[in-house]
């Protein structure tokens, strides 16, 4: 069955709803994959995800070079997991940075908003996958009884969309 659009941003929405780090993976200059962990801004998922990031950092530069990159949610104590593609760009937005910024940051940029390394990023999201299980106890159960009957273990809900 294929989800409607909005079905498949509304479903990835709930599953990263409430996680609080997410990895963030680019193509540095030698072309090479390097993930960073990201703080997940709290807020309505609509295929745009964003990020504060520090202007004078390789993970920026890695952006504004190659802007294809992935981000990774996952909630393994629920059986959560998602695996976003889309392209990256760096903004200059004040109203969205005031929408976004907590004093949490302060502990990496000592001006607030206002320091000049500051940098917003946004994910406009061009695909997803993810992953639901019931949880650990019966994906282990599920693996036991695949590996004794030689059937498929079924792990739960896996779905790739197009956003």
């Amino acid at each position: 069955m294929t989800q409607s659009h909005e079905d498949s941003v509304r479903k990835i929405g709930q599953i990263i709803k409430g996680v609080k780090f997410a990895m963030l993976t680019v193509i540095t200059d030698d072309g090479h994959l390097h993930a960073h962990p990201m703080t997940t801004q709290q807020f309505e998922f609509d295929g745009d995800l964003w990020f504060i990031g520090g202007r004078d950092t390789g993970q920026v530069a890695a952006m504004r070079a190659r802007p294809q990159v992935n981000v990774s949610y996952s909630q393994p104590d629920k059986g959560l997991y998602v695996s976003v593609n889309g392209t990256a760009q760096l903004v200059e937005d004040r109203a969205k940075l005031d929408e976004l910024w907590s004093d949490f940051y302060k502990a990496y940029f000592p001006e607030g908003k206002d320091d000049p390394n500051v940098q917003l990023i946004r994910i406009e999201a061009h695909g997803a996958e993810y992953w639901e299980s019931d949880g650990k106890v019966r994906n282990l159960i599920q693996l036991a009884r695949g590996l004794v009957t030689g059937q498929h273990a079924h792990q739960g809900e896996n779905e790739t969309v197009k956003l």
